[in-house]
Order: C-alpha cells, then structure tokens, then sequence
C-alpha cells in the first residue's frame, strides 16, 4: 500500500510539473493538531509505516524507541542516517521520508524553507519553551553533553579530562563533518567556550583547531561505530547520548569516556515532521512516542537528558550522574547558535578543509 501511495504520489507530482506548475512537491499538509490522539492513533495504523532520516538505531538509543513503536501500535519503521543538513535536503526534495532530528541550528532553516509541520503532542504542556518552536514546527526531546571517547589501547596518554589536556596531547580528533553536520559544529563551540570564548565570541576555537589541523591532528574522517569498533578513532567527540553505545559496542577495545570539565556544551535535537510527508498521522504518533515516558526514558538509556519536566528517570538508566555535566553551558538560544554554526561551516570549509 505504501509503494503504491509513493507511485501515486511522484505521478502527481511529475503531472504538476510538466503542466508548467511550480509548487514542485509541495502538497497540502494536514493539521495534526486538529485531530485527537485517539484519531492519530488510529490513521497511523493505517497508514501503517514510517520513515525517518537521521535517526539510525545506534543515535540516541532510537532503536528501542523504534521497537517500542511498533510493539505499541504496529507501525514498522525503516530509518536512512545523514547529517542535518541531508536532511533538510530530503525533506525538500522527498516527502516519502516523514520525520527527522535536526540539530538545534537547523530548526530556523527548516522553518524557512517551508519544510515542517506541526504537531504538539499531547506532552506539549511538560516541554519547556525553549525546548519547542511555539507554533509546533518542532520539538526537542532530549539534550546531550559534549563527551570524549577514548581509545587507550592505540593511545599511550592518559584520556584528557579536559580541552586543556586536548591540546596538550598528540592523539587524532575525530569529530565529523563540520561544515554540515551538526555535532561536528557543536563541537567547535564548546572548544570556544573551553579557551574563553562563546556563540559571540569563536575565534578561541578558531584558534584551536587551526592549531590542531598544522599539527595534522584531526582525523577528516566520521566518529560512527564502524570506525571505532576497527580502532580508526584514537580521540573522538560527541555527545554523550551517543558516546556509551559507541563504547559498549567496541568491546574488543578498552575505550572509556568522559564528560570535559572545561568545555561543554548541553544542546538538544529537534524532531521535525516532513510538511510533504504521505503517511502524517505516522510521522505524528511517531513524535507522540518519543515524547512519552517510555520514549523519554529511551533517550536517558543512552546517556540524553529528557527535555519533559515531569518524567522521573530511574536511577539505573541516568548514565551520567548530573554532577559530571553541572558545569556544561546550556544552548538555549536557537537563533545565536545557528548564527554561530553558520559562522564555523563557512570559516571550517574555507580554512580548515585546505589543510587536512
């Protein structure tokens, strides 16, 4: 039935075309807002499927909030992983993909290129402010610390504790892409907060990775599983809902991780919702699990912190006690930080790029 929706839908849509329209594949969304989740629930169930991008089963723990989905409610699942600004692209281009989590600096462009639409979920009340777009375009359910994950099999230095130790040492960086990923991004910032500086103020970061590129430091390459299971990352950075799994999944190395003190930075992921998505009601109650209690605690598993104020973590799922993040800086500032992630693609591609 969803193959056959998708044919009807590139037919429609390549009839749009070659009529001389220019609304591409555009199509009227449906308000998700106006309808109960008793109803949600039950057109998602016909709908019967849903596709997200950038939510693979390794990030975040997702995977058992995919298996969680469909015990629930029998909706199957098939996600593809790219970065945030893949995503974007995808969104704009296809809307068989329904839903996605984008980096915080993403949200605004999502918004601007008409690529999102609304849903607030019944859990709307418990999410802070800053956590959600007002009108619903999106939401943030978790946030992660900045985190290292250490190789001490490959490297002969104690693991860093901080980004002074960082730049003391002689290990690779391994930290993604930069110039459209989100986490490689967030990475740079909380190198300028670890030297004295802020979404404002980047040129102490600046100044570190430039350091680290002439040193021949930094590894060009992803931080995925693959690569740290075959020993490829000697230093990486990431966040720390993703650092445990990548961890425990390289147990024939001893990795450890940790949180740094002098330079970390607390940001969340944003769930959008393809405005062209051909199974909504999916894409919805997809959100709506995400943002439950069960959901909530999913993301916790993975070392996230939830975003709803009202769902009590139990002690054996909080992976790292609050004390090891309380000095980590809250991104909270979703036009700031995109401003300063726009700032270190364009000053990454033009000064960095050249020198790996």
């Amino acid at each position: 039935m969803r193959t056959m929706l998708k044919m009807i839908a590139i037919l429609c849509c390549l009839t749009l075309v070659f009529a001389g329209c220019s609304g591409g594949a555009d199509v009227e969304a449906v308000n998700l807002n106006d309808y109960t989740l008793e109803e949600i629930i039950a057109k998602a169930q016909e709908e019967g499927d849903v596709q997200s991008v950038g939510m693979p089963d390794t990030w975040a723990n997702w995977g058992e909030s995919w298996q969680g989905l469909t015990a629930e409610y029998g909706i199957t699942h098939t996600d593809v992983d790219m970065s945030s600004a893949e995503e974007l692209s995808n969104f704009a281009n296809d809307f068989t993909k329904d839903i996605g989590d984008v980096g915080l600096a993403f949200t605004q462009q999502a918004i601007d290129e008409g690529l999102v639409q609304s849903y607030k979920t019944s859990y709307w009340d418990s999410v802070p402010d800053w956590a959600k777009d007002p009108d619903g375009l999106w939401m943030i359910a978790y946030t992660g610390a900045t985190t290292f994950i250490y190789n001490n099999d490959i490297c002969d230095e104690p693991m860093p504790t901080s980004w002074a130790d960082v730049r003391n040492g002689s290990y690779k960086l391994t930290i993604g892409d930069v110039v459209g990923g989100a986490t490689g991004q967030g990475v740079v910032v909380a190198t300028a907060y670890a030297f004295g500086g802020s979404l404002d103020n980047l040129e102490p970061a600046f100044e570190f990775w430039t350091e680290m590129a002439k040193a021949g430091r930094i590894d060009a390459g992803d931080i995925i599983p693959a690569r740290i299971q075959a020993g490829e990352v000697e230093c990486g950075v990431t966040w720390s809902y993703n650092a445990p799994g990548y961890r425990d999944g390289a147990a024939n190395y001893n990795i450890t991780i940790g949180i740094p003190t002098d330079g970390a930075i607390l940001v969340g992921y944003a769930s959008i919702i393809n405005k062209n998505s051909d199974t909504p009601f999916a894409a919805a109650l997809a959100r709506e699990y995400i943002f439950s209690d069960a959901g909530q605690i999913n993301l916790a598993k993975a070392g996230a912190i939830p975003t709803r104020t009202d769902v009590e973590i139990p002690a054996e799922h909080q992976i790292f006690a609050p004390e090891t993040y309380a000095n980590a800086v809250g991104i909270s500032d979703a036009e700031a930080y995109a401003a300063a992630c726009a700032e270190i693609s364009v000053w990454w591609n033009e000064n960095i790029i050249p020198l790996l």
